[in-house]
C-alpha cells in the first residue's frame, strides 16, 4: 500500500476554502452567479465553498470522460454529465478540485463560453503544474505546488481516500493525479 504523509491539515484546508469564498463574494457581488462543480473530485470542496458564500448563486454539475487506456487519456474529452442550468449572461464560477495538465478545464471554459455566459472564471483547490500541458490559469487557487500525487479531502486514489479531511500526499506507487 502507497505511503501517505499529510500536506493540508482540515484546519488549513478550512481557512484556505473560507478566504476563497470571501475573495469570490466580492469579486462577483451583484451578479447573477452560477457555480459549476467538476465530478466527482469537486464535490466536497464545493459543498464547503457554498457554505461560505455571501452572494446568491445557484450550483450545477458536470462530469467530464476522456477516453482512453488504463490511466493514459486519449485527450479526446466528452460531457457525461452536461450543465443543465442556462448560464447565457451570468457569471460562471468552475470549481475544480485540481487542475493537472489543464485539459479539462480548458475544454470544460472552450464548450461553456459557446453557451455565451457574461464571464467564466475558475477556482481550483489545487494548481498543480508538473503535468501542464495546456497554459490554464485559475482566477482563484487553495493551493499551488509543483508535484506530488494527492489524495483526501474529494481526491482519490482509484476511486479511495476521498473521504479523508486532510489532503496527503502518496510518496509511493504508480499514479496520475
Amino acid at each position: 500500500m502507497e505511503e501517505k504523509e499529510l500536506l493540508y491539515s482540515q484546519e488549513r484546508i478550512a481557512e484556505r476554502v473560507k478566504t476563497l469564498a470571501d475573495l469570490i463574494s466580492r469579486d462577483l457581488e451583484g451578479q447573477e452567479v452560477v457555480l459549476i462543480g467538476v465530478l466527482k473530485g469537486a464535490f466536497i470542496f464545493l459543498a464547503d465553498l457554498v457554505r461560505h458564500l455571501k452572494i446568491p448563486h445557484t450550483v450545477d454539475f458536470v462530469r467530464l470522460a476522456s477516453y482512453g487506456s488504463g490511466s493514459v487519456s486519449s485527450g479526446e474529452i466528452t460531457f457525461s454529465k452536461d450543465v443543465e442550468t442556462d448560464v447565457e449572461g451570468k457569471a460562471v464560477l468552475i470549481v475544480e478540485d485540481i487542475i493537472d495538465t489543464g485539459e479539462s478545464i480548458a475544454f470544460l471554459q472552450e464548450r461553456l463560453q459557446e453557451r455565451r455566459p457574461a464571464s467564466i472564471r475558475v477556482c481550483a483547490l489545487i494548481d498543480k503544474r508538473e503535468r501542464r500541458e495546456r497554459a490554464v490559469a485559475a482566477d482563484y487557487v487553495g493551493f499551488e505546488l509543483e508535484e506530488g500525487f494527492l489524495v483526501g479531502y474529494g481526491l482519490d486514489f482509484n476511486e479511495k481516500f476521498r473521504c479523508l479531511p486532510e489532503i496527503y500526499v502518496i510518496r509511493e506507487g504508480n499514479s496520475d493525479h
